[in-house]
């Protein structure tokens, strides 16, 4: 009955990847279809409905913060923090290096605005905008770029999957940022390298163009843009919550927005909810965008993923598989098992929000301390998913960035996160087996 439930799922997101649908049908079958087998296991209807709803509760925070990095991400487009920071970052490109500085600028921004989407919607597209007029390999720009935006996407204080992982594994997200930087140290300089490397064979036909003078058409470059996002990183580095942090960056973007770039007051709050709409029709697709609107699809996928969760906990449909990770778990390490379990849930969820909290559930367990728990998340599910060409997780990335699908295949740091994450708890795991063994020996 299981194999059955489950396998109606994966046909639903078949049927939408071959549509070309919104994941978003396929999310609303899938809960039709885990209710009906939550029924059919003789759950009342109303016992149903609380699965659901326990289940959408886990994330209440998630979706908040959703909402609060909707308006976030519109209020800095508006007080000219992002037009800021990028036409002042395209400066320091090097044409020699023009793969490696798309990926550090990519990973820049995306850790100040902790979101993918945004990331690739702003810089991402300048960043392959730049690579089409220089001739640049775009597969090698667009891997360079997809590795960056999920940097941030993974170890901001205001990324919403980072937020999703702490509250699943019930951890403290700064205390994550942490071991996420500590175990990503290696991997990045190792990507650092790659990216190095892959420039030379990327070509290199032109010069880099001045942005300041397209955005200064429409914002006013002051310094004073910047207080926005360094509000935020100065709250975040002092632990202050994550809400408030983004709830006092969207105040100082309200002020700068007011009185540096004169925005009217009520236009300010129409754009926070609708979002950003450039009048310099050659800006527009690297600067329109954000507003508690534009989240409202990521939270209905959360909404919906989360309460598949609450389904899973209170009828054990997952269980039979669960078992099979505790197994993997014992002779590959935790994190293998979970690497193994994200790269199938990443296979069938077509979203990196129900990969994780499907990885979690079928991994809940197997490694007792929750930080380590919550970093095997972050080093598998987190970038494994954007791996998938048919997730929306690098696929929407890709697409609004205009780099080619082909881009995937060299998005290195991606690969050599988990990878080397993964041998790095194989070799652990061979010396604490060792250890035991030894210890008998001399018993």
């Amino acid at each position: 009955m299981e194999i059955l439930t489950l396998s109606l799922f994966c046909l639903a997101l078949l049927i939408c990847l071959v549509l070309d649908a919104s994941v978003l049908y396929a999310l609303t079958a899938g809960l039709i279809i885990f209710s009906a087998y939550a029924l059919i296991k003789k759950h009342s209807f109303k016992s149903v409905l609380k699965m659901i709803f326990d289940g959408i509760k886990t994330a209440r925070n998630v979706l908040i913060v959703f909402l609060i990095v909707g308006m976030l991400t519109a209020s800095w487009r508006t007080s000219g923090t992002i037009p800021f920071i990028i036409s002042s970052a395209v400066k320091l490109i090097n044409p020699n290096v023009f793969v490696l500085m798309t990926f550090l600028l990519c990973c820049g921004v995306s850790f100040l605005v902790g979101t993918s989407f945004g990331s690739a919607a702003t810089i991402g597209v300048i960043c392959m905008t730049m690579a089409y007029s220089m001739n640049i390999n775009p597969a090698i720009a667009g891997g360079a770029m997809l590795s960056g935006v999920l940097f941030g996407d993974r170890c901001s204080p205001v990324s919403t999957s980072a937020l999703l992982v702490s509250e699943l594994t019930k951890t403290d997200i700064f205390t994550n940022i942490k071991n996420m930087f500590r175990t990503a140290l290696v991997p990045f300089i190792l990507a650092c390298i790659t990216f190095v490397i892959l420039g030379f064979s990327a070509g290199n036909g032109g010069e880099v163009p001045d942005l300041s003078a397209m955005f200064s058409s429409e914002f006013n470059l002051h310094w004073a843009s910047v207080i926005p996002a360094v509000v935020i990183l100065t709250l975040s580095l002092l632990r202050v919550k994550v809400k408030f942090a983004m709830l006092a960056s969207i105040v100082s973007a309200f002020i700068v927005g007011i009185t540096v770039q004169g925005v009217e007051i009520l236009e300010f709050f129409k754009i926070m909810i609708l979002g950003f709409e450039a009048e310099t029709a050659e800006i527009k697709h690297m600067i329109d965008g954000g507003g508690l609107v534009s989240m409202l699809k990521s939270a209905a996928i959360v909404c919906l993923s989360s309460a598949y969760s609450g389904i899973f906990s209170a009828t054990g449909l997952l269980n039979s598989l669960k078992e099979k990770t505790e197994a993997l778990s014992k002779k590959i390490s935790p994190f293998g098992a979970t690497m193994i379990t994200s790269i199938f849930t990443s296979l069938i969820s077509c979203n990196q929000t129900l990969a994780i909290i499907l990885a979690h559930q079928l991994c809940e367990g197997n490694e007792k301390n929750p930080d380590k728990a919550a970093i095997d998340l972050e080093n598998s599910a987190v970038v494994i998913s954007p791996l998938v060409p048919w997730s929306i997780a690098g696929a929407v990335p890709l697409a609004s960035s205009g780099a080619p699908t082909s881009s995937l295949l060299f998005a290195a740091y991606l690969y050599i996160l988990p990878i080397f994450t993964l041998i790095v708890s194989l070799i652990k795991r061979r010396k604490e087996n060792s250890y035991e063994q030894n210890h008998k020996l001399h018993s």
